[in-house]
């Protein structure tokens, strides 16, 4: 009596519907931690105090970081620009042209991949520490909300902070371009700035805007799930760290994507 062998093609489906399974299994997870911050958001006794405190680590700590790269993108994008400008004899249009570059697409995306950097390794890091460290285990035997006290302000403080820092960016690089403009030029600043917002319409200004507000909400909620979801070894610890970096980077580019595209039909 011969004994069947599992064919490859049987192994290949295990292995896939076992990779679905997990899929399915995470997304459900998430789902689940979102429900839970959606509901302690609008609970009462909100943590102000821990809100604040989130919102000057995100938003204060980090201007320098972005204080530097937005006078950066302002000053090369302007440096590029211009001999391509000028062999049309269009130099003319580079402030509204940069203007329009930063507010629409640069400035958003540059600065909410630098935040993903800064901030969703420091939210996975710092929570993942505290799961290592049973802090998080303490918190619910004694009857306190850790999604509550520790989840609900960072995401909340990433949210509104991380917009705040995109403009605070589409600033100093309209500066930044202003001095690369000087560097072969003389333009003053009150002209360049004038220049500037006079092709800048509405309809650039407030998709920017939203979707910045969702990148922030992305980072500050994958940065919060892998850090609160943490395994037990001090190991996992650099892994929440380093999953909540590449995971909120791509759902930044992702959120972009599907942001330009309803743009482009509105």
């Amino acid at each position: 009596m011969t004994t069947k062998q599992p064919t490859s093609t049987g192994r290949n489906v295990s292995g896939t519907g076992r990779a679905a399974l997990r899929l399915l299994s995470a997304i459900a997870d998430v789902a689940l931690f979102l429900t839970r911050i959606l509901r302690e958001t609008f609970s009462r006794d909100f943590e102000f105090r821990e809100f604040l405190r989130q919102c000057f680590q995100i938003g204060y700590k980090s201007l320098p970081l972005i204080s530097v790269t937005g006078i950066i993108m302002g000053l090369v994008l302007t440096i590029q620009s211009r001999p391509a400008l000028a062999g049309f004899g269009a130099v003319a249009m580079l402030p509204g042209m940069v203007a329009i570059s930063l507010i629409r697409e640069i400035a958003p995306v540059i600065t909410a991949l630098l935040c993903a950097g800064k901030i969703g390794s420091s939210m996975g890091a710092e929570l993942g520490s505290m799961r290592v460290t049973e802090q998080i285990d303490a918190m619910e035997v004694s009857a306190t909300n850790p999604i509550k006290f520790l989840v609900v302000p960072r995401v909340l403080a990433a949210t509104i902070m991380i917009p705040l820092l995109i403009l605070y960016a589409d600033g100093l690089g309209i500066v930044g371009s202003w001095a690369g403009a000087n560097i072969k030029g003389d333009i003053t600043f009150v002209l360049f700035f004038s220049q500037a917002f006079a092709q800048v319409k509405f309809m650039d200004f407030l998709p920017a805007v939203v979707k910045s507000f969702f990148f922030g909400a992305a980072i500050g909620l994958v940065g919060c799930y892998k850090g609160y979801t943490a395994g037990r070894g001090t190991e996992s610890v650099g892994i929440a760290a380093n999953s909540a970096v590449v995971i909120s980077s791509g759902l930044v580019i992702i959120v972009d994507m599907i942001a330009v595209q309803i743009t482009d039909l509105l």
